[in-house]
């Protein structure tokens, strides 16, 4: 089948279209972003501004249009942490219902986690042993770990990279006391998260998604993207202090200048360092690999296993989140 996943994150709205079943590597056919920083649409209040309301409704038509054209049987849309957190969210998500017909599901912290480590788990598979998987979004850090395809323990932490940026830095580059204070921040925050996770699991791997580990990995020497998905891609503490010493030293408009790093996402890439870094150092972790898929995927990945209806999730567990494998879908007419 095609299948569509809609990703309405901090940072942007994101199309990606698979053919793929149950129990099939998916094959990605398009792809389609729309830049929308939603986050930064947020009032005083918490509410999401009029002017945002109107550019996600733009983007999320954008979207089912493309979804349609390229003929998607179905469609999954979902939002993260800009929604989740906006105090108006019901509010746009009914108006986004009403002028798009698609029906955003607003996934918890947690529940990112979780979907986010299942695909990581099948992209390095059962050899992979115990995993400790870490994500920075642009509004949250979500962590989770185990040994099975459910996460023993997860978590989701306010400390995305756009987020912190808008939070503690006022100048460009940021000032030596706003590092600091991020730093301080951070290390507070992470404290607790951490010694419940080395107590809960004993990594045998540890591995890191998202654009900003990505843009990390690649400007510590890691392969281009061109290189293809399956190169082999790592970032160390190392590698990483380094680098942090050195990009935050530097404005957006000149970060946006080295290889790895996208204009929209420069002005966060300091921020997203420290987090990196900071995250390491409280989770002991020297070394991470770096896995191309992430909560996209996991959403896609659980849809097919509960096409037929077989898929079961043990209820008894605590952590078993009660809407994982039913993301609401958008059955939009897509093929016809």
């Amino acid at each position: 089948m095609r299948l569509g996943v809609l990703d309405v994150g901090s940072n942007t709205v994101h199309l990606l279209v698979v053919d793929a079943h149950r129990g099939a590597h998916p094959t990605p056919m398009t792809s389609d972003k729309t830049g929308l920083r939603l986050a930064e649409h947020l009032d005083a209040t918490g509410a999401l501004t009029v002017a945002g309301s109107d550019a996600l409704v733009r983007a999320v038509e954008r979207g089912g249009a493309a979804a349609a054209s390229a003929g998607c049987d179905d469609l999954i849309a979902f939002a993260t942490s800009a929604l989740r957190d906006a105090t108006n969210s019901a509010a746009v998500l009914e108006r986004v219902r009403k002028q798009t017909g698609v029906g955003l599901e607003v996934l918890p912290g947690e529940d990112e986690a979780r979907y986010t480590f299942l695909a990581v788990r099948r992209w390095f598979g059962w050899s992979a042993g115990q995993l400790l998987v870490l994500d920075i979004g642009g509004g949250s850090l979500e962590l989770a770990a185990g040994i099975d395809e459910q996460p023993a323990v997860a978590a989701s932490l306010p400390l995305g990279a756009a987020r912190l940026t808008r939070e503690f830095f006022r100048t460009d580059p940021p000032g030596r006391e706003e590092i600091d204070a991020l730093r301080e921040h951070l290390d507070a925050q992470l404290a607790p998260v951490a010694k419940e996770f080395r107590r809960a699991s004993s990594p045998d791997l540890v591995v890191g998604t998202s654009k900003t580990f990505r843009s990390l990995a690649r400007l510590t020497g890691a392969a281009p993207s061109g290189a293809g998905l399956r190169v082999r891609r790592t970032l160390t503490d190392v590698g990483l202090r380094q680098l942090a010493a050195f990009i935050t030293r530097m404005s957006s408009d000149d970060l946006a200048e080295l290889e790895g790093v996208s204009a929209s996402r420069a002005h966060q890439l300091a921020a997203g360092a420290l987090v990196a870094e900071a995250a390491m150092r409280a989770l002991r972790v020297q070394q991470l690999e770096i896995c191309p898929w992430a909560l996209r995927e996991g959403v896609i990945l659980r849809r097919l296993d509960t096409l037929d209806g077989t898929a079961q999730i043990d209820r008894s567990a605590q952590d078993a989140p009660e809407r994982l494998g039913r993301l609401t879908t958008y059955e939009a007419r897509c093929t016809g």
